[in-house]
Protein backbone atom coordinates (compact mmCIF):
# COMPACT_ATOMS: atom_id res chain seq x y z
CA UNK A 1 0.00 0.00 0.00
CA UNK A 2 2.88 2.38 0.77
CA UNK A 3 4.37 1.73 -2.66
CA UNK A 4 0.96 2.36 -4.26
CA UNK A 5 0.49 5.68 -2.46
CA UNK A 6 4.05 6.76 -3.23
CA UNK A 7 3.58 6.05 -6.95
CA UNK A 8 0.24 7.88 -6.86
CA UNK A 9 1.91 10.92 -5.30
CA UNK A 10 4.66 10.85 -7.94
CA UNK A 11 2.20 10.65 -10.83
CA UNK A 12 0.12 13.49 -9.41
CA UNK A 13 3.18 15.63 -8.79
CA UNK A 14 4.61 15.06 -12.28
CA UNK A 15 1.23 15.79 -13.86
CA UNK A 16 0.96 19.08 -11.96
CA UNK A 17 4.49 20.38 -12.42
CA UNK A 18 4.81 19.40 -16.08
CA UNK A 19 1.31 20.13 -17.43
CA UNK A 20 -0.41 22.78 -15.32
CA UNK A 21 1.56 26.02 -15.52
CA UNK A 22 -1.23 28.17 -17.00
CA UNK A 23 -3.62 29.74 -14.50
CA UNK A 24 -6.33 29.53 -17.20
CA UNK A 25 -5.65 25.81 -17.53
CA UNK A 26 -5.79 25.41 -13.76
CA UNK A 27 -9.08 27.34 -13.60
CA UNK A 28 -10.58 25.23 -16.37
CA UNK A 29 -9.48 22.14 -14.46
CA UNK A 30 -11.40 23.46 -11.45
CA UNK A 31 -14.55 23.81 -13.58
CA UNK A 32 -13.90 20.36 -15.01
CA UNK A 33 -13.44 18.81 -11.59
CA UNK A 34 -16.68 20.24 -10.21
CA UNK A 35 -18.70 19.07 -13.22
CA UNK A 36 -17.04 15.65 -13.03
CA UNK A 37 -18.24 15.27 -9.44
CA UNK A 38 -21.78 16.06 -10.57
CA UNK A 39 -21.35 13.48 -13.36
CA UNK A 40 -20.17 10.92 -10.79
CA UNK A 41 -23.46 11.39 -8.96
CA UNK A 42 -25.46 11.15 -12.18
CA UNK A 43 -23.89 7.79 -13.05
CA UNK A 44 -26.15 6.14 -10.47
CA UNK A 45 -29.22 7.82 -11.97
CA UNK A 46 -28.56 7.81 -15.72
CA UNK A 47 -25.09 6.89 -17.10
CA UNK A 48 -25.94 8.44 -20.47
CA UNK A 49 -26.60 11.90 -19.08
CA UNK A 50 -23.59 11.54 -16.78
CA UNK A 51 -21.44 10.87 -19.84
CA UNK A 52 -22.96 13.81 -21.73
CA UNK A 53 -21.97 16.09 -18.86
CA UNK A 54 -18.56 14.48 -18.39
CA UNK A 55 -17.58 14.65 -22.06
CA UNK A 56 -19.54 17.76 -23.02
CA UNK A 57 -18.36 19.96 -20.14
CA UNK A 58 -15.73 18.25 -17.99
CA UNK A 59 -13.52 16.89 -20.76
CA UNK A 60 -13.90 19.86 -23.12
CA UNK A 61 -12.88 22.39 -20.45
CA UNK A 62 -10.04 20.16 -19.26
CA UNK A 63 -8.61 19.47 -22.70
CA UNK A 64 -9.14 23.05 -23.91
CA UNK A 65 -6.86 24.12 -21.07
CA UNK A 66 -4.15 21.77 -22.27
CA UNK A 67 -4.52 22.35 -26.02
CA UNK A 68 -4.98 26.12 -26.09
CA UNK A 69 -3.54 27.65 -22.93
CA UNK A 70 -0.79 25.44 -21.54
CA UNK A 71 2.69 26.64 -22.62
CA UNK A 72 4.54 24.30 -24.94
CA UNK A 73 8.20 24.27 -25.85
CA UNK A 74 11.08 24.20 -23.39
CA UNK A 75 10.03 24.04 -19.74
CA UNK A 76 12.36 26.33 -17.81
CA UNK A 77 10.83 25.41 -14.46
CA UNK A 78 11.58 21.71 -14.79
CA UNK A 79 14.48 22.03 -17.25
CA UNK A 80 12.75 19.66 -19.67
CA UNK A 81 11.83 19.73 -23.35
CA UNK A 82 8.26 19.25 -24.48
CA UNK A 83 9.29 16.12 -26.36
CA UNK A 84 10.76 14.67 -23.16
CA UNK A 85 7.59 15.36 -21.17
CA UNK A 86 5.40 13.86 -23.89
CA UNK A 87 7.60 10.75 -24.03
CA UNK A 88 7.44 10.06 -20.27
CA UNK A 89 3.75 10.96 -19.86
CA UNK A 90 2.10 8.11 -17.99
CA UNK A 91 -1.43 8.84 -19.15
CA UNK A 92 -2.69 10.30 -22.40
CA UNK A 93 -0.15 12.64 -23.98
CA UNK A 94 -1.16 15.13 -26.67
CA UNK A 95 -0.90 12.59 -29.50
CA UNK A 96 -3.03 10.04 -27.66
CA UNK A 97 -5.51 12.74 -26.65
CA UNK A 98 -5.97 13.79 -30.27
CA UNK A 99 -6.88 10.20 -31.16
CA UNK A 100 -9.25 9.91 -28.18
CA UNK A 101 -10.95 13.23 -28.90
CA UNK A 102 -11.22 12.28 -32.57
CA UNK A 103 -13.17 9.15 -31.60
CA UNK A 104 -15.30 11.23 -29.22
CA UNK A 105 -16.29 13.67 -31.99
CA UNK A 106 -16.93 10.89 -34.50
CA UNK A 107 -19.38 8.91 -32.34
CA UNK A 108 -22.33 11.36 -32.63
CA UNK A 109 -21.74 11.51 -36.40
CA UNK A 110 -21.71 7.71 -36.59
CA UNK A 111 -24.95 7.46 -34.62
CA UNK A 112 -26.57 10.08 -36.84
CA UNK A 113 -25.52 8.16 -39.94
CA UNK A 114 -26.24 4.71 -38.49
CA UNK A 115 -28.81 5.06 -35.66
CA UNK A 116 -28.83 1.29 -35.16
CA UNK A 117 -25.03 1.00 -35.18
CA UNK A 118 -25.30 -1.49 -38.04
CA UNK A 119 -28.05 -3.41 -36.27
CA UNK A 120 -26.42 -3.58 -32.84
CA UNK A 121 -28.91 -1.32 -31.03
CA UNK A 122 -32.49 -0.16 -31.36
CA UNK A 123 -32.56 2.98 -33.56
CA UNK A 124 -33.27 6.17 -31.65
CA UNK A 125 -36.53 7.98 -32.31
CA UNK A 126 -36.38 11.71 -31.56
CA UNK A 127 -33.68 14.02 -30.24
CA UNK A 128 -33.87 12.85 -26.64
CA UNK A 129 -33.36 9.22 -27.62
CA UNK A 130 -30.52 10.22 -29.95
CA UNK A 131 -28.85 12.20 -27.14
CA UNK A 132 -29.25 9.20 -24.84
CA UNK A 133 -27.55 6.93 -27.39
CA UNK A 134 -24.71 9.44 -27.81
CA UNK A 135 -24.34 9.57 -24.02
CA UNK A 136 -24.13 5.81 -23.76
CA UNK A 137 -21.57 5.71 -26.59
CA UNK A 138 -19.48 8.31 -24.76
CA UNK A 139 -19.89 6.40 -21.50
CA UNK A 140 -18.46 3.24 -23.05
CA UNK A 141 -15.74 5.30 -24.73
CA UNK A 142 -14.68 6.61 -21.33
CA UNK A 143 -14.61 3.13 -19.80
CA UNK A 144 -12.79 1.70 -22.84
CA UNK A 145 -10.25 4.53 -22.92
CA UNK A 146 -9.51 4.03 -19.24
CA UNK A 147 -9.10 0.25 -19.45
CA UNK A 148 -7.17 0.42 -22.72
CA UNK A 149 -4.51 2.70 -21.22
CA UNK A 150 -4.29 0.50 -18.11
CA UNK A 151 -3.68 -2.50 -20.39
CA UNK A 152 -1.05 -0.55 -22.33
CA UNK A 153 0.78 0.43 -19.16
CA UNK A 154 0.58 -3.15 -17.86
CA UNK A 155 2.15 -4.38 -21.11
CA UNK A 156 4.78 -1.64 -21.41
CA UNK A 157 5.68 -1.10 -17.75
CA UNK A 158 3.68 -2.87 -15.04
CA UNK A 159 0.10 -3.58 -14.00
CA UNK A 160 0.75 -1.74 -10.75
CA UNK A 161 1.60 1.49 -12.61
CA UNK A 162 -1.54 1.11 -14.71
CA UNK A 163 -3.76 0.61 -11.67
CA UNK A 164 -2.18 3.59 -9.93
CA UNK A 165 -2.82 5.73 -13.01
CA UNK A 166 -6.47 4.59 -13.12
CA UNK A 167 -6.85 5.48 -9.44
CA UNK A 168 -5.32 8.89 -10.15
CA UNK A 169 -7.70 9.56 -13.04
CA UNK A 170 -10.79 8.57 -11.05
CA UNK A 171 -9.79 10.69 -8.05
CA UNK A 172 -8.44 13.67 -10.02
CA UNK A 173 -11.67 15.70 -9.63
CA UNK A 174 -11.31 15.65 -5.83
CA UNK A 175 -7.60 16.39 -6.00
CA UNK A 176 -7.94 19.13 -8.62
CA UNK A 177 -10.45 21.06 -6.50
CA UNK A 178 -8.01 21.04 -3.62
CA UNK A 179 -5.08 21.87 -5.91
CA UNK A 180 -6.59 24.60 -8.10
CA UNK A 181 -9.35 26.22 -6.04
CA UNK A 182 -7.28 29.43 -5.82
CA UNK A 183 -6.42 29.52 -9.55
CA UNK A 184 -9.31 31.85 -10.54
CA UNK A 185 -8.22 34.29 -7.80
CA UNK A 186 -4.65 34.33 -9.11
CA UNK A 187 -6.00 34.81 -12.63
CA UNK A 188 -8.12 37.79 -11.57
CA UNK A 189 -4.99 39.33 -10.07
CA UNK A 190 -3.38 39.16 -13.51
CA UNK A 191 -1.14 36.13 -12.92
CA UNK A 192 -1.39 34.16 -16.16
CA UNK A 193 1.36 31.64 -15.36
CA UNK A 194 1.92 29.88 -12.06
CA UNK A 195 5.48 30.79 -10.97
CA UNK A 196 5.78 27.23 -9.63
CA UNK A 197 7.97 28.24 -6.70
CA UNK A 198 7.03 24.99 -4.97
CA UNK A 199 8.63 22.96 -7.77
CA UNK A 200 12.04 24.22 -6.71
CA UNK A 201 11.40 22.77 -3.25
CA UNK A 202 11.29 19.27 -4.73
CA UNK A 203 14.97 18.72 -4.11
CA UNK A 204 14.53 19.61 -0.44
CA UNK A 205 11.37 17.64 0.39
CA UNK A 206 9.80 14.27 -0.42
CA UNK A 207 7.45 14.43 -3.37
CA UNK A 208 4.37 13.64 -1.28
CA UNK A 209 5.15 16.54 1.08
CA UNK A 210 5.64 19.30 -1.50
CA UNK A 211 2.52 21.47 -1.47
CA UNK A 212 1.56 23.42 -4.62
CA UNK A 213 0.42 27.05 -4.26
Amino acid sequence: MNAFLKELAIQRWDDHRYYHHSRINQSLHLVSAISFLVAYGLVFIDPAWAALLAWGVSMTTRQAGHFFFEPRGYDEVNQATDDYKEAIKVGYNIRRKIVLMGVWVSLPVLLWWQPSLFGLIEPAVGWEAYAHDVGMAWFFLGVTGLLFRVAQLAWQQSLAKGLVWMSKILTDPFHDIWLYHKAPWHLLRGEWIDPMHHVHAESDAPVAEVQPR
